[in-house]
């Protein structure tokens, strides 16, 4: 019996979670991944360009230490000339800057019932930075791309074990998406080098795509002939109806707003206060699909048009404003944006087994004195 429940274990299809979905509370599992990582508070929606301890970090294993002095970059694969570039050389690249909203794939999780296990989200995920760098495209063009590749594997230095499978975290992207002039290899976080929860000393930032395929602390760029099969792409971050389905891979940002929750907050609940008359309600949307189109704020389930302002860059958030004249009582608010593909916020969440992708609309409630 002792082997046959060896071999079973040996011979299970890896998985992305440990534990099937509950309704349970969270486990001291979660709350240990919710401590390691951070999400951005919501007042910090205020700013156009986030400030690096206010953006949000996930980090899957370690973070790991590198020294910059020792580190290069080897690209390598299905190419006609090898390279391999220190940061020093890099630098003399050329180089560009552009605002990228990132956003965990998994924001929004801890809001579903029954709850996936993973780090428990809950809207805040996400940030605006402005990264400087190489343009992949310009060290592909160097190293030269041979004609038969279909895809572009980036590996980070930070290793560890994930549903059973040793590994260095990896991802792909199709040779189509790495080949944009506005995927950058970036060394910068708002004018200054990336501290290390943010993958010092270099690390990929591809635009319009959740923060999973923007890999840190990256040390090897592959280009392959074949489909990458790696955890992070096969198993990990997948649209699953459930364990056993293959599922659809999580790719571009789906449309979102988030609204500065107005009034004074209670310490341990967070229920909002405010004072009866005037105020302007803000906040910011974005899609990696498409502009933004429109946002609408709801009052008590009516909704009305926000001002849109203009993002810093096509990636970028945007902000928007709603003048309210609030009465005394329990209200509750809400946003949703819609973008120039014609998608909007759903008003529930749409429910996955990895808890991926998930934009609904945001709801705060106030109590107005």
């Amino acid at each position: 019996m002792t082997n046959q429940i060896s071999r079973r274990r040996q011979t299970a299809k890896p998985t992305a979670h440990t534990g099937e979905p509950t309704n349970g509370p969270l486990t001291a599992e979660e709350l240990q991944l919710a401590v390691r990582n951070h999400s951005m508070p919501l007042e910090a929606l205020r700013e156009d360009v986030t400030p690096p301890g206010l953006h949000y970090v996930l980090t899957h294993f370690d973070i790991p230490f590198i020294d910059a002095d020792a580190w290069h970059l080897r690209i390598g694969g299905a190419v006609q000339r090898a390279v391999e570039i220190n940061l020093r050389a890099l630098r003399r690249d050329p180089a560009i800057s552009i605002p990228i909203t990132l956003e965990c794939a998994g924001n929004g999780r801890s809001l579903l019932r029954p709850r996936p296990l993973s780090q428990p989200w809950r809207l805040e995920g996400v940030g605006t930075a402005v990264w400087t760098g190489v343009p992949l495209a310009y060290l592909l063009a160097q190293a030269g791309v041979d004609e038969d590749a279909i895809e572009v594997v980036f590996t980070g230095a930070d290793a560890g074990i994930q549903g059973g499978v040793r590994q260095k975290y990896g991802r792909s992207l199709p040779i189509k998406e790495a080949m944009r002039p506005d995927v950058v290899l970036a060394y910068e976080m708002n004018g200054r080098d990336l501290p290390p929860q943010h993958g010092f000393p270099l690390r990929l930032v591809v635009p319009g795509w959740y923060g999973m395929a923007s890999v840190k602390w990256l040390e090897s760029i592959q280009v392959v002939t074949h489909p990458f099969d790696g955890f992070q792409q096969s198993v990990a971050y997948r649209y699953q109806k459930d364990a056993d389905d293959a599922g659809a891979p999580v790719t571009r940002i789906k449309v979102r707003s988030l609204m500065v929750p107005p009034g004074i907050p209670d310490f341990f609940t967070r229920n909002r206060v405010l004072s009866a008359g005037p105020v302007m309600l803000k906040g910011r949307a974005w899609s990696g699909e498409g502009s933004v189109a429109r946002v609408e704020v709801g009052i008590d389930g009516k909704w009305m048009p926000a001002h849109l302002g203009h993002p810093a860059g096509p990636f970028a958030w945007c902000e928007w404003t709603f003048p309210w004249v609030a009465d005394r009582g329990e209200h509750e608010l809400a946003c949703r944006a819609t973008d120039s593909t014609g998608s909007m916020q759903p008003l529930e969440q749409v429910w996955n087994y990895q808890g991926m992708g998930n934009n609904a609309v945001q709801r705060v409630k106030v109590n107005v004195e």
